[in-house]
């Protein structure tokens, strides 16, 4: 295993075990985005000869990404006024950008020998930019 791929579990694992964790130890919004930029970062080091693991790897991202938005949903509509207008024009902002996510992951899928960089590319920026706004948006929620 990687040094990134050992990263990229660990965030994982931290992202997925953060909430079983006691308050002291839980990781700041800062430390979700290092982690899912390492996670990103990792599918860059795949080679085509794994396209499958990691189109697997960038699935389950996107998939822990898909129940912390469904989260920020339920909190939503406890809401009202001003701040719910807020969270939900957060939450379009976040399904938009899932949205595009899942578009490089089916690039990824369909990737030859020939688009295979731009893909996992395409997949990390992409994957990135949704950690970072869901980190935002998260945060505004605790607001």
């Amino acid at each position: 295993m990687t040094a990134r791929a050992l990263t990229a579990a660990l965030a994982a694992a931290t992202v997925l075990l953060g909430p079983a964790l006691p308050a002291w130890s839980q990781t700041t919004a800062k430390d979700v985005s290092d982690k899912a930029a390492d996670a990103a970062d990792t599918i860059r080091d795949y080679t085509l000869e794994k396209k499958d693991e990691a189109v697997a790897q960038a699935k389950k991202l996107a998939s822990d990404l898909d129940g912390k938005i469904r989260d920020l949903e339920a909190q939503a509509s406890q809401q009202t006024g001003d701040a719910k207008a807020k969270s939900q024009e957060q939450i379009r902002d976040l399904k938009a950008k899932r949205a595009a996510a899942g578009r490089k992951i089916n690039e990824l899928t369909r990737a030859s020998q020939a688009s295979w960089e731009r893909a996992k590319e395409g997949f990390a920026k992409a994957y990135r930019d949704l950690a970072e706004s869901y980190d935002k948006a998260a945060a505004e929620f605790k607001k």
